[in-house]
């Protein structure tokens, strides 16, 4: 039977009768219908009376334009009065240190370094980098000349050390590493020298031409006239010209021997340049803590300006070694240290430790502080409250007052403390109101201290020496 379906039927129908007829058939209608779009607001620019009123009016530009102006007039006020301050404040000058006040000197001998594959003069020129790791400025050769022979001969080298071609490059090799070189002629006979004047300033002459920087001699009061030493003078003028100034040091050799009873009005004329001194005096036997300590006390009271270079000669013990390191790399003046000196033995020697650390550390900082290069000094009465940690007998007791001295640049200064003793000590709380009360640790012999310290909190160990830097925060210090 047919499906009968009916045209009026609203089946399939998508939309109303009367939109149908207003519309058309339903294959054109749009599947949505919009509705009516509401009529669009477009955003018209302000006029400048439009916002100057939303801005506060007028009066707005004014306002914003005196607190720039006032802020300009204040920050240059603050910088008027930082400058005054500034240049107003007393401050130090430092005046030009040469040199020879401001290098570390090492002294050896190259005899040490014989070697049956090369020469001596070769092994020390490969040690060079090393030496400049060190901070080494200078180096003062020993021995380089025979002395038991009757004939002077100072243009030839002791011929078992190297070849003359081979020291010739070992100078240019110094140079190239930022080093000078000082020749020793201590161990020649002083008569020898004097007396041969002619010959000496055609020598000396000679070895300036090849680059060294200068000379070492020793016995000047007992031998050399004041007539040879201005000789020795005036040739090592010649060649301070080109800007490269050299020098005439001379070794103090002890205190039996008058060795400046000339020389003082030859120091006072400027003949020599640098006179080197005994830090702790010569011994054949290795000083103790107390005889040492005595040593440096005398020494530290007494000075007063002077600006030597120290050395030590004789043997020092070990658990003392550091603390005479210390003390030369911190005083005014110029260090010599001999071979071997900058490496810390232990005291057993089945456990050796051979460290340059404290050394390091002291060159270092004697390097880069104003204050320990043209710093003034002053000697610290030294106050302590004893702090014994181990036996309480005194009879087994070798305690010795610490020390203490300040190296002092404007608002900088360096404190050096001492225990030369086999007990601990604390500092004296009045003692530490008189300095600085805070700083920084710069080292120690025990390479254990590091940080910032307050001066009430230290208690120095057994055989230690400490170096601390202080800022200065009362004005009335």
């Amino acid at each position: 039977m047919p499906l009968k379906v009916e045209a009026g039927s609203v089946y399939g129908r998508m939309i109303g009768p009367s939109l149908a007829v207003s519309l058309g058939a339903s294959e054109a209608l749009p599947l949505l219908i919009p509705e009516d779009e509401p009529e669009q607001n477009y955003l018209k620019p302000l006029t400048r009376a439009e916002l100057e009123a939303a801005a506060g009016g007028p009066g707005w530009k004014k306002f914003r334009s005196r607190l720039v102006l006032l802020f300009w007039l204040s920050w240059l006020t603050i910088l008027g009065i930082a400058i005054t301050v500034i240049v107003q404040s007393p401050r130090p000058v430092a005046h030009r240190l040469p040199w020879w006040q401001k290098e570390l000197f090492y002294r050896l001998q190259p005899a040490l370094f014989m070697d049956a594959e090369s020469g001596a003069i070769i092994r020390v020129s490969e040690r060079l980098p090393y030496l400049k790791s060190l901070g080494v400025g200078v180096i003062i050769l020993e021995g380089l000349f025979r002395s038991d022979i009757s004939v002077l001969n100072l243009t030839q080298i002791e011929q078992r050390l190297g070849t003359l071609p081979e020291f010739h490059q070992f100078i240019t090799n110094s140079h190239a590493a930022g080093m000078r070189v000082i020749l020793d002629l201590c161990n020649y006979k002083a008569e020898m020298i004097s007396n041969a004047s002619d010959y000496v300033q055609d020598s000396l002459r000679y070895w300036l031409e090849q680059g060294v920087s200068g000379f070492e001699i020793c016995n000047v009061g007992t031998t050399f006239t004041e007539k040879t030493l201005q000789m020795w003078r005036e040739v090592v003028k010649e060649f301070n010209t080109d800007g490269n100034e050299r020098i005439t040091m001379v070794r103090e050799i002890s205190d039996s021997v008058p060795g400046l009873n000339i020389s003082e009005s030859a120091i006072n004329s400027s003949t020599f340049e640098l006179v080197s001194k005994f830090l702790i005096p010569p011994s054949s036997h290795p000083l103790s803590a107390s005889e040492i300590a005595e040593e440096m006390e005398s020494m530290l009271k007494n000075l007063h300006g002077e600006r030597p270079s120290w050395r030590v000669d004789g043997p020092v013990s070990w658990n003392l070694q550091k603390i005479v390191m210390v003390l030369m790399m911190t005083l005014p003046g110029t260090p010599v240290i001999r071979y071997g000196d900058e490496i810390s033995q232990a005291p057993s020697p089945h456990h050796p430790t051979h460290s340059t650390a404290l050394f390091r550390s002291l060159s270092r900082t004697r390097f880069h502080e104003e204050a320990l290069l043209y710093g003034t000094f002053t000697f610290l009465t030294f106050n302590t409250t004893s702090l014994s940690f181990g036996s309480t007998n005194s009879t087994n007791s070798t305690a010795t007052s610490p020390m203490a001295y300040l190296r002092s640049w404007g608002c900088i200064h360096f404190l050096v403390l001492f225990n030369l003793g086999s007990e601990s000590h604390a500092l004296d709380y009045n003692w530490t109101l008189s300095v600085p009360e805070s700083g920084m640790f710069v080292t120690s012999t025990g390479l254990n201290r590091v940080g910032p310290v307050t001066l009430q909190s230290i208690t120095l160990q057994p055989y230690e020496a400490i170096v601390i830097k202080l800022f200065e925060t009362d004005p009335d210090f």
